[in-house]
């Protein structure tokens, strides 16, 4: 099947055609980092992280840049996000940024999310964006006021062709707040001339200044991939000003089209509303993680479809932990079965047509748009068959229960990243999760023989050590840590 995406840009799908073939590049709007990342971050970059794996899991080889902003992106009332940083835990603003951005990429690696290939910071680019700035000057593009410049978007017949916003359909202080300097209020800033107490400049051709926030992704996107690539993925919140910005200077820089396909990710908000701590609804990644495991929120992210907004509550994460553990049933049977010492060995089962159609309903689910929710189904319908084979009271052999934990590897591990590799099971957790499993059937065996009293003194033993399980059509699944312990 060939991949097809929905590129945000000309708002309909079209097959995937990479600018070389065999060969992606891929850039993704990273974060401000003035403070921790929220789970509206993890909605996002989940989303970016199982695009780049399946890419590549597909036989692409990809280079993925995300950015790290430490400079220039401004509140509407035209303060710094990092300097506002810097104010509010009173150090040095790249105080700020190191401890946040570090941060960041804890969250990321306890997500579980890939690495990108390259991670430029806007601070360590700034020759770059001068230049860029430099040649939009030349070119027309854009004029300098009392040290600062703007880039002139009635220069750009393009511009608001991302968006839908045109400039006669613009006013003023939407947005791209409106200052005295300016030609006009839809004008944007290339570079911004630093105040007397604005600590964090850089020499110019202009005088001492900061750049915008919108060049730094041109120029740093442009350095690394090329002045034309494949992708550019961010959030749907963006279109607007910065995405639109971005294209209108970067096409105004080089003549040809800045990225071909934009994949842009749904926003999430918090039992219905924006999240803002303002609202006091604000959740970190780390919180999250308190309280969920790392596959649980993936599963939770993967449950809908990317491109489009989720909403996040206590009931819905509870929904996608009831969701995750059924996945998980047979995975933990068949890696304790693989694992047991002086499993005798049984007749190999023809089951590779079963997992071969799981393969090809997980393929066709994730090209058609990185559709995640049919991936998943994919691999529930093959759960669905795992268990009716282990209930049946089949004693598959070695060779193929290795073939069904591959498959459950290979595409809810490797790909969308909510199975976790079975050498866990050397650890702590994956010792809980067999001991857990055994009790399970240790349980549905004293069910069996209408030993109730054995059955329930299982069952509450384990709810006396924060382990839940709940009986359903497809089995027991059980949930454990901080969310089972307040239920016992």
């Amino acid at each position: 099947m060939t991949l097809v995406v929905y590129n945000a840009l000309s708002r309909q799908k079209e097959p995937f055609v990479p600018r070389e073939p065999g060969r992606i590049f891929m850039y993704v709007c990273g974060p401000t980092v003035y403070d921790h990342a929220h789970i509206g971050h993890a909605k996002m970059y989940v989303s970016m992280d199982v695009i780049v794996r399946h890419l590549r899991h597909s036989g692409y080889a990809l280079r993925y840049v995300q950015n790290i902003t430490d400079v220039g992106h401004l509140l509407d009332s035209g303060e710094d996000r990092i300097l506002k940083g810097a104010r509010r835990e009173r150090v040095e603003p790249m105080e700020v940024v190191e401890r946040y951005m570090r941060s960041y990429l804890d969250d990321m690696d306890a997500l579980h999310n890939t690495r990108p290939d390259i991670m430029p910071r806007a601070s360590g680019h700034v020759p770059e964006q001068i230049a860029a700035v430099q040649q939009l000057l030349a070119q027309g593009n854009a004029y300098e006021v009392n040290g600062s410049v703007y880039f002139d978007v009635s220069s750009h017949a393009d511009y608001g062709k991302f968006s839908g916003r045109r400039v006669a359909e613009l006013e003023e202080g939407a947005r791209v707040a409106a200052r005295e300097d300016k030609r006009r209020p839809e004008d944007f800033a290339l570079w911004k001339r630093a105040e007397p107490e604005h600590i964090m400049r850089w020499p110019s051709p202009w005088g001492e200044g900061f750049p915008g926030w919108h060049i730094e992704c041109s120029a740093m996107a442009m350095k690394y991939l090329g002045p034309s690539f494949d992708i550019h993925g961010g959030g749907i919140d963006n279109i607007f000003p910065h995405n639109e910005c971005e294209m209108a200077q970067s096409e105004a820089l080089t003549g040809s089209t800045y990225a071909n396909y934009w994949l842009l990710a749904g926003s999430l908000t918090v039992d219905g509303v924006k999240m803002s701590k303002s609202l006091g609804n604000s959740i970190t990644i780390k919180e999250a993680l308190q309280r969920h495991a790392a596959e649980v929120l993936r599963f939770f992210v993967l449950s809908g479809h990317y491109s489009n907004p989720i909403d996040v509550s206590e009931t819905a994460l509870g929904a996608a932990q009831r969701g995750w553990e059924r996945l998980m049933v047979p995975v933990r049977t068949v890696r304790r079965r693989l694992q047991q010492a002086g499993l005798a060995p049984q007749d190999e089962l023809d089951f590779s047509g079963v997992l071969d159609e799981a393969r090809q309903a997980f393929r066709a689910g994730m090209d058609d748009d990185f559709n995640a929710p049919a991936a998943l189904a994919a691999l529930f319908e093959l759960t669905r068959q795992v268990n009716a084979m282990l209930a049946a009271g089949t004693q598959p052999g070695r060779t193929t229960l290795a073939a069904i934990d591959a498959v459950y590897s290979e595409l809810g591990g490797g790909v969308l990243g909510v199975i976790p590799p079975g050498t866990a099971a050397s650890g702590h957790a994956g010792r809980e999760a067999g001991l857990v499993q055994l009790l399970i059937e240790m349980r549905m065996q004293a069910r069996a023989r209408k030993d109730f009293a054995a059955s329930d003194n299982i069952r509450d033993s384990l709810r006396a050590l924060g382990i839940v399980l709940e009986d359903g059509k497809d089995g027991t699944t059980w949930k454990a840590g901080l969310q089972a312990a307040d239920e016992a």
